[in-house]
């Protein structure tokens, strides 16, 4: 009975650290700004996270790694501050505040904590352990104790197994040092770690299932420092040895899930898109003590329904969902800080989530201070090719002029009596791009500095964000009689840039077609005369017109249309290039005509832009055909180039087209290709005799008689073939030779066989006698 009874017992405990060890699927730590006690005692605040799936799991108990350093630990009751609330239990998250008193005298603080086991995952990874440590002496810099490295992640990292291509971590530092990020235990297969911007990517396809990481973060100062210590001992720390200890360490631990592949990875479409609204990847927001800040976080998925937005932020902060038109979401973030979170700089992540997938993980910091943030009065002026900046003066009361930067301090900002100044390019001073989905952001920042041999300041300190977004495509066009000239795109990696498409009235491409002369009245047989010309605030680019098409309306897409030249390679007979550098491309081309009631036609090209120097760049290759199979096989980020953008001109419109066709004067008709079923290459050929009309355009030699070929299917178009084959004078002299020849054979074959039978008659009669 007893053995009995043990044998249940170690049956339950199995099934009990089953149950845990399914529960765990992370864990973060984030130290609070440590305090000196009078009685030389250390107060340190930790704040961790805890990840589950179907329920929160207990936290985690640390233990201090040096004996009589903890003199109590003290740790309330963990809060669930998120959970799923689409009902499929997929993510919970609890947070935990513990309290932790130094001994006096302690140099450093050192917790850690392990168990088993992860969650069933690829690498068949069990054991688990959670370790952080800080240096308690006294900064000469900031002139209080270390701030170590803030980091957390979602519950629930999800990712389709061919859209894996990088997750940002959160490696934020509060007192500006540099974090490095290194991987501590089993590294899956195809994942490798960039340890100066946190950042995992992949080298190749991962396998589907639950992938787990833990990743060590460790500050170093930037500059040389000085540690002092209560019983007065100094440790220079010197920021060129390459030995140099990290200030503090801490672990983050989380489990990402890779999910079967989607059909397409381009984000907004199945996989959630981030929008203009949501934080920045790592962006501060400010918040004071007692009053609410509210956090707008929007995502969109065109061809899916976004569910749900998971976060991990701290407890007491509320969530609000709401769903709006085109596949769009958001959510409202609202938090109070309290007074214990003074000086606090809270971690929060989230990602935006479907039935089938996530978007991207972003996390940002929102930092408390004493007082309400002070909004300087600026006016930004964002223009084509530069933003400028004029802050008013008396707007941020205490302000010294004299001790302000840019994001690139060899950038000077000027000033009057009454403001500050500053003007740059999209590329220059420091100015940062980010791609926020439906716009394209660049920012840069005002902010304050001291000197290094200042002991005391009187100058207040500045901090001031101003920026200029575009949205990712803009067209500048009005009503339909007004051609669209100026198309303006944006991309992360070439900034902002613009293409102009002209049409001219002249082979010298000399004289404009002016906006009031649109839509383009043309004949049949002329010449089009069209420019295209980029504009780019990178010096060493070149442009690429990968195709150009013809549509008889202003949809691109349209399955009636057709090709002038198409990946890099002329298809019309006619086209011709006539001039083509680095930013400039010309050409010419005899107009044509659609087939049925098309009186108009728009000229469509896909444009590129790359970097000059690149050999792996679309724009090097020229004509390729099966060019879109080869830019799969090419990374864009490697070849520099920027996406095809497809910018359009006309409509050219065809005055008295009907009284031009005739049996005599034909024009030349452009074929529909119908898309994704393309004319078969068999298609009847039918001949159509090109002559020169009163005043011709041709620049072809019809004069000559020379005949051009225009495949067609049309039940009609077959007709008019067989109406003018009969109409051909030597076929009719051949028809009317066969129609003589048949008639005398049929003459003779007629008289024979009526002498053969008249014989037979005969001789069947004289027998019969």
């Amino acid at each position: 009975m007893e053995a009995s009874a043990q044998l249940l017992f170690l049956i339950a405990a199995f099934f009990m650290q089953g149950i845990y060890a399914q529960d765990f699927y992370g864990h973060s730590l984030t130290f609070l700004p440590p305090q000196r006690n009078l009685d030389g005692t250390t107060l340190v605040g930790v704040v961790s996270r805890d990840n589950g799936r179907l329920s929160c799991p207990a936290p985690l108990e640390y233990t201090c790694g040096d004996s009589g350093v903890c003199t109590n630990i003290d740790a309330d009751t963990a809060t669930v501050t998120t959970n799923d609330g689409t009902g499929q239990q997929r993510w919970c998250q609890s947070e935990q505040d513990t309290s932790i008193t130094v001994t006096t005298g302690a140099k450093s603080l050192s917790l850690s904590s392990k168990g088993c086991c992860w969650l069933s995952n690829v690498e068949n990874v069990k054991d688990w352990s959670a370790v952080a440590q800080m240096d308690l002496g006294q900064r000469s810099d900031t002139f209080s104790i270390n701030h170590c490295p803030v980091s957390a992640t979602v519950s629930s990292m999800r990712v389709p197994q061919n859209c894996f291509s990088k997750v940002s971590l959160l490696a934020h530092d509060p007192d500006g040092d540099e974090v490095k990020c290194s991987l501590t235990s089993t590294t899956p297969t195809n994942i490798v770690l960039d340890e100066n911007k946190c950042v995992l990517s992949s080298t190749g396809a991962l396998s589907t299932g639950v992938h787990v990481f833990e990743v060590l973060l460790e500050d170093f100062p930037i500059k040389n420092i000085d540690l002092n210590y209560p019983d007065g001992k100094v440790v220079q720390l010197n920021v060129s040895n390459p030995n140099l200890s990290s200030l503090c360490s801490v672990k983050l631990l989380f489990s990402i899930e890779v999910l079967p592949p989607l059909p397409s990875c381009e984000l907004g479409h199945v996989q959630p898109m981030f929008l203009s609204k949501t934080p920045s990847q790592g962006s501060l927001l400010y918040a004071s003590g007692g009053k609410t800040i509210t956090i707008v976080i929007e995502a969109q998925a065109q061809h899916n329904s976004i569910k749900d937005f998971q976060v991990s932020g701290p407890r007491n902060m509320t969530k609000v969902f709401s769903d709006h038109p085109l596949g769009k979401a958001a959510v409202t973030l609202s938090w109070t800080p309290h007074h214990q979170d003074l000086y606090r700089h809270v971690p929060i992540c989230f990602t935006a989530e479907t039935d089938e997938t996530q978007s991207e993980m972003r996390c940002a910091v929102i930092v408390v201070t004493k007082s309400t943030i002070t909004q300087g009065n600026a006016i930004v002026k964002c223009q084509a090719d530069r933003m400028t900046v004029s802050l008013e003066k008396a707007s941020v009361p205490g302000i010294d002029e004299n001790f302000l930067k840019l994001l690139d301090p060899s950038c000077s900002l000027t000033f009057n009596s009454t403001h500050i100044m500053g003007a740059m390019t999209y590329s220059t001073c420091g100015t940062k791009v980010e791609d926020k989905g439906d716009f394209i952001v660049f920012f840069n920042e005002i902010d304050s500095f001291e000197l290094p041999t200042e002991i005391i300041t009187r100058r207040r300190k500045v901090k001031l964000g101003f920026s200029c977004q575009f949205p990712k495509f803009l067209s500048i066009s009005t009503h339909y009689n007004v051609h669209t000239n100026d198309y303006i795109f944006t991309e992360s990696t070439f900034g902002s840039f613009q293409y102009a498409f002209e049409i001219y009235k002249d082979a010298q491409f000399t004289e404009k077609v002016q906006p009031n002369e649109y839509p383009v009245e043309i004949e049949l047989f002329q010449n089009l005369y069209m420019c295209i010309r980029a504009t780019s605030e990178l010096q060493n680019v070149k442009m690429f017109v990968e195709s150009c098409r013809g549509t008889p309306d202003e949809n691109p897409d349209n399955t009636l249309f057709y090709d002038l030249t198409k990946d890099g390679c002329s298809k019309d007979e006619t086209f011709n290039v006539a001039k083509s550098t680095d930013d400039t491309y010309c050409f010419q081309v005899q107009s044509f005509k659609f087939n049925g009631n098309n009186d108009q036609v728009y000229i469509t090209c896909s444009v590129i832009l790359c970097d000059k120097d690149s050999p792996f760049s679309r724009c090097a290759q020229g004509c390729v055909e099966n060019a879109n199979q080869a830019r799969r096989r090419r990374r864009r980020s490697l070849s520099k180039e920027t996406e095809d953008h497809r910018i359009t001109q006309g409509p050219f419109i065809f005055q008295n087209a009907d009284s031009l066709l005739s049996s005599d004067s034909m024009a030349l008709i452009a074929d529909a290709e119908l898309k994704p079923t393309p004319l078969p290459t068999t298609a009847i050929s039918k001949r159509v005799k090109l002559t020169e009309p009163g005043q011709s355009w041709l620049d072809r030699s019809s004069e000559s008689g020379d005949v051009v070929y225009v495949e067609d299917d049309d039940v009609e178009d077959d007709f008019l073939e067989i109406r003018e084959i009969l109409a051909s004078h030597w076929i009719t002299a051949v028809f009317a030779t066969s129609f003589f020849l048949a008639i005398i054979t049929m003459v003779f074959l007629v008289c024979y066989f009526t002498k053969k039978r008249r014989a037979e008659d005969r001789k069947m009669l004289l027998e019969s006698e």
